[in-house]
């Protein structure tokens, strides 16, 4: 058997014509197809252009309701007020709830408005001022104390 019958003659034209196309990178020129890759690369000044992650800020709930507190404790750390200071309760100029007297966490959340209000109930011995305690006082009531 000759090597004729076996593999059949290929022409010269035939396997550069043949070559796969694809979008318009090719260029044709006197009937040869000429296609041009773009391989993906890597940058290798990689490692200077990282590193810019910041710390992380530790916020959230740091005493739960019913947890004891003592003066100046931080209650919850935030951005915004999600929580407003309450009864014996400061607030920091970056949002921070604290405790401004010792005794026990409380959260109360307001059912129509949906605001909720962190407050500290303090220990025997402390009572809330008059004034405070019932919200209606007026002026005329704020004197006679």
């Amino acid at each position: 058997m000759a090597f004729s019958s076996v593999f059949r003659r290929v022409n010269i034209k035939e396997l550069i014509s043949n070559v796969p196309v694809y979008t318009s990178s090719t260029e044709t020129s006197g009937g040869m197809s000429l296609v041009l890759r773009r391989w993906a690369t890597k940058k290798t000044a990689g490692s200077t252009k990282n590193g810019r992650d910041s710390n992380p800020k530790y916020l959230g709930v740091k005493k739960f309701g019913g947890e004891k507190v003592e003066p100046g404790n931080i209650i919850v750390r935030q951005r915004g007020t999600r929580f407003h200071p309450g009864n014996y309760v400061g607030m920091g100029k970056d949002h921070t709830i604290f405790s401004l007297k010792e005794g026990h966490v409380r959260f109360e959340r307001n059912k129509l408005t949906g605001r909720k209000w962190i407050h500290v109930e303090p220990v025997a011995g402390h009572t809330l001022h008059p004034v405070y305690a019932d919200g209606s006082a007026t002026a005329a009531d704020m004197e006679l104390l």
